[in-house]
């Protein structure tokens, strides 16, 4: 009667292992399968007939075997438990999801532990694998992080022209200033604004003054380098923080930006409008006593610019 007990309860057991809603297989000490559930059954397209004896990473190519191998050894020789989370890596088989059509997971995100499984004798021959199908709580994450991510980006972006704003640079700038400090990297700063702006706003309306605007912010964007911080001071004016650039080569950088921006025609609902640009540079040097200085001298440097006629270049402390 014990014996009928027995059987029903491990028949009961192995039918709760088959369907439970997790991946679970079992290896021997060579990896090969010895238990394939019907969890891992749907998700594989492998009958339990096709993996049965056969090693793991023989049957899937996508498992990176040294880092796999090294966990499930752990797990055989120190009898205990081992993880790997989604965000550790992404899966361990490639599998694909099952949402809608809609969902940005192209493949499932997988939760990974593994067991020690004794022998009567108590030494450990076998690991159980128990994946769990982790896909909608790592999109929420995802997507959580990427409004946070582009909430950052709204926060230090003028809306205009898409450069930094002035919060964002100003604090590019304390950075640059103290980083000075510490290394003496030569550093630049080129602060310009568009020439007779307000007549360009009088004449052809302020949305063509926008498109002015934004026209000029762009061609910046595609002067400068991806690690130089472009930002807009207010209104028509502008900054670029130039890293490991001295004032001639600033100079050079402000040069070949006043040419692009006199030889541009803007367009905007049939009218054209054309333009230029006055900018000064200031070079960071050791006897600035703040980084509001550096900024007062790249203004001073632009005010002589403009007194000087427009359409030029000025640097600081060079003649004009």
């Amino acid at each position: 009667m014990e014996s009928k007990i027995d059987i029903k309860e491990i028949h009961w057991l192995m039918d709760m292992l088959q369907t439970i809603d997790v991946g679970l297989v079992v290896l021997d000490r060579d990896y090969r399968v010895q238990m394939w559930n019907s969890f891992m059954e749907n998700h594989s397209g492998l009958t339990p007939a096709h993996v049965m004896g056969h090693n793991l990473f023989s049957l899937f190519g996508e498992i990176p075997e040294a880092w796999f191998k090294r966990k499930l050894d752990m797990v055989f020789e120190l009898n205990t438990r081992s993880f790997t989370t989604w965000e550790q890596r992404p899966y361990l088989l490639k599998f694909r999801t099952y949402r809608p059509i809609s969902s940005p997971a192209e493949h499932m995100y997988q939760n990974v532990t593994l067991i020690p499984v004794g022998s009567a004798d108590g030494r450990i021959r076998h690991v159980g694998v128990i994946i769990y199908d982790v896909t909608d709580t790592a999109l929420g994450k995802l997507e959580l992080e990427s409004a946070n991510d582009q909430l950052a980006q709204l926060s230090r972006t003028d809306r205009l022209t898409g450069l930094n704003n002035r919060g964002y640079w100003e604090e590019c700038l304390q950075q640059e200033f103290a980083r000075f400090q510490r290394s003496k990297a030569a550093c630049s700063l080129i602060m310009f604004d568009i020439d007779h702006f307000k007549p360009v706003n009088d004449t052809h309306g302020h949305q063509a003054g926008d498109e002015v605007i934004r026209v000029t912010a762009a061609t910046l964007l595609n002067t400068v380098r991806t690690t130089d911080i472009a930002g807009r001071y207010g209104g028509e004016e502008f900054v670029v923080i130039l890293t490991d650039t001295d004032a001639a080569s600033a100079r050079y950088v402000a040069e070949r930006l006043r040419k692009k921006i006199e030889a541009l025609t803007v367009e905007y609902e049939g009218k054209a409008i054309d333009h230029t640009i006055s900018l000064g540079v200031a070079e960071l040097t050791p006897g600035l006593a703040s980084h509001q200085a550096w900024l007062e001298q790249a203004d001073q440097a632009l005010y002589r610019a403009k007194e000087g006629g427009r359409n030029r270049v000025v640097v600081h402390a060079e003649p004009d």
